[in-house]
């Protein structure tokens, strides 16, 4: 890294630029520089000065010079994966009929882009990078003694938590991994290296039973232990249909559920005493461990999408198939691999959900309430638990959960006072099935629904993001809710405390898919 003092003029630049760096990008406390050097690229980084007054515009360059593999490395935003799938994904966005030029949209390929390369940045990673600097001498583990030539016996590590994305349709998975080895040769695995491999491969297109066998081969190749058992526990969002029937939580299954397992060495026989010992400490954490799919499963009972026809429909042209094509090569994937050649097609074919122009809210010539006479006393109507699914419209990614409507009618009155069930349903869908933030679709339900009610109106939405657990942060078992109140609910307390204190006697959102298997 180098460094060089200057001012922030004209000069400055100037001098820049007769070197080689010509500015591509510039803000208020940074400016960015690509130049060429001997056929290499070279970023450079402009930001205020320690050594002098940043008000004065007293600056250093640092010159940063990325080699990997014996090249210079651009910057993640200027490598040509990056911008490829950029490039894609602007032409889903257009096919869908939004303006990517829209502020909530403007930054969305890039975000869609950095979190598929950081999804799927395992094919780039290594095993023996994480174990062999991880292998610790313990000693006692000799062998002839005790189980499987080791006085330790069984090392059990549970509930690690990664998310996949399912090559079947490119949405993520939860996958919730446990492990037990037993050691020999006189060492031991530092704990924290079972999430680190087993990120590896989660980190890649998978499907449940590969990625057991992945996690398991890999621990007993490079640590060499008398045996290895992977068992995960993994969840795959199910999207229902665009009718409103399918919307009933009572008929449709939020997630589908699978639990797989792999073994090597002394655990390859899973009617073993010591398989038999693994899965009692899996039992402890509440594992149904009687679900195990040992016989394998087929893609077709594990991913959704599958199950449907993969037939294209008129949106899911071929040129809009190619888009999804050119992603999965700037992934590093073969497009032409047997398990990822209707993948393209089932994964339009679920974004083309989300398309607006396709949705109609007929509210059935429902003009709102009408009130004959003085009334005396209202009455708190709730509609409670009412499934949405949508779309980020920030990372094209999922989420989920249930929205709770509360609304005064008159007391005593007939059910002409009242708004349908359905006639809210249909609203909460309207404005779930579209790329959306959890916060705009509150409100726009909110304002939909204030007409028709009377004024007096306060909508919650409870929802868990797969943008908030698949990517960046993984916060997993995280949830968001939100809150809109127009007319009477804007000012009264206890009105408001009523309806929530209500949301607490009904079923809980369950937001963490893993609790569901």
């Amino acid at each position: 890294t180098y460094s060089i003092n200057g001012s922030i003029n004209r000069n400055f630049l100037d001098n820049l630029n007769r070197v080689g760096f010509v500015p591509i990008f510039k803000s208020f406390r940074h400016i960015y520089l690509l130049t060429n050097l001997r056929n290499k690229n070279v970023r450079a980084t402009i930001h205020p000065s320690t050594m002098g007054n940043a008000d004065e515009g007293s600056l250093n360059l640092e010159l940063e010079f990325g080699m990997k593999n014996g090249c210079i490395e651009l910057a993640f935003e200027h490598q040509p994966e990056t911008l490829a799938i950029q490039d894609a994904v602007k032409l889903l966005l257009e096919g869908l009929g939004e303006d990517v030029n829209r502020e909530g949209i403007r930054k969305t390929p890039f975000r869609v882009s950095k979190a598929l390369r950081e999804g799927t940045r395992g094919y780039k990673l290594h095993v023996n990078e994480f174990v062999q600097s991880a292998l610790f001498p313990e000693a006692g583990l000799d062998e002839g003694v005790g189980q499987a030539g080791g006085v330790g016996g069984l090392v059990v590590v549970r509930d690690l938590d990664h998310y996949s994305y399912c090559e079947s349709c490119l949405l993520p998975f939860h996958v919730r991994c446990h492990i037990g080895y037993v050691p020999s040769g006189k060492r031991v695995l530092g704990l924290s290296k079972f999430s680190r491999v087993a990120d590896v491969f989660a980190k890649r297109l998978q499907e449940p039973q590969r990625l057991a066998d992945d996690i398991c081969s890999a621990l007993q190749h490079w640590v060499k232990p008398s045996g290895v058992a992977v068992v995960l526990q993994c969840s795959h969002i199910h999207f229902p249909g665009m009718d409103l029937e399918s919307l009933d939580l009572s008929s449709h299954q939020g997630f589908v559920k699978l639990l797989v397992s792999s073994g090597s060495g002394v655990f390859e026989d899973e009617s073993s005493s010591l398989w038999g010992e693994f899965m009692s400490f899996l039992k402890f954490k509440g594992v149904k461990t009687q679900t195990l799919c040992r016989n394998g499963v087929s893609v077709k009972e594990w991913c959704p999408t599958v199950k449907s026809s993969t037939k294209l429909s008129p949106e899911e042209d071929p040129e809009m198939v190619s888009v999804v094509v050119s992603i999965l090569k700037s992934l590093g994937e073969d497009p032409s691999r047997k398990e990822l050649v209707a993948t393209p097609a089932r994964f339009l074919k679920w974004m083309m959900k989300f398309q607006s122009a396709n949705l109609e809210m007929k509210l059935n010539g429902f003009n709102g309430v009408k009130l004959n006479g003085e009334i005396k006393e209202k009455r708190l109507k709730c509609e409670m638990n009412m499934p949405f699914w949508s779309m980020c419209e920030h990372h094209l990614l999922p989420f989920y959960g249930v929205v709770h409507v509360g609304y005064f009618c008159a007391e005593g009155s007939s059910n002409t006072n009242a708004v349908a069930s359905s006639l809210i349903k249909s609203i909460v869908h309207f404005y779930g099935f579209k790329l959306q933030v959890q916060e705009r679709m509150t409100r726009q339900i909110a304002e939909t629904l204030s007409p028709l009610v009377g004024g007096d109106v306060i909508v919650v939405a409870e929802a868990g993001h797969t943008c908030m657990i698949s990517r960046g942060i993984e916060k997993f078992g995280s949830s968001t809710a939100t809150i809109a109140v127009l007319g009477r609910f804007s000012s009264d307390d206890a009105a408001r405390a009523v309806f929530l204190d209500k949301i607490q006697t009904t079923t809980a959102l369950k937001t963490d898919s893993s609790s569901q298997i």
